[in-house]
């Protein structure tokens, strides 16, 4: 089962390990606790909508970027096929982990 929770964690730490940037920083000037913030990227809490704005613009990304990534890693964990995603104007991002990847390009054939 794919959990959006997961995703979203992940998509998160990715953001933040691409910046260069550690959690403490990421927490404090997003106003969350940093064991909170630590959880959510783990993927063991739910971040409300309210958490995932601050934690975005603490990252100075747009929460629909952050959205996207997800919606885009979702597609390829529900083993969606190009042109499934072209149909709904989705495309495989560059950003994704070569383990998805490999995973979707398995999938599709």
């Amino acid at each position: 089962m794919v959990l959006v929770r997961q995703e979203i964690g992940d998509v998160l730490r990715d953001v933040r390990l691409r910046q260069g940037r550690t959690l403490r920083q990421v927490a404090s000037r997003a106003s969350v606790a940093l064991g909170y913030l630590s959880e959510v990227e783990r993927g063991q809490k739910e971040a409300s909508s309210e958490i995932l704005a601050s934690v975005a613009e603490a990252l100075d990304v747009p929460l629909s970027s952050v959205l996207h990534e997800v919606g885009d890693r979702l597609a390829v964990l529900e083993g969606l096929g190009y042109h499934e995603l072209d149909r709904i104007g989705a495309s495989v991002p560059d950003t994704l982990p070569d383990d998805l990847v490999a995973e979707f390009d398995s999938a599709v054939r």
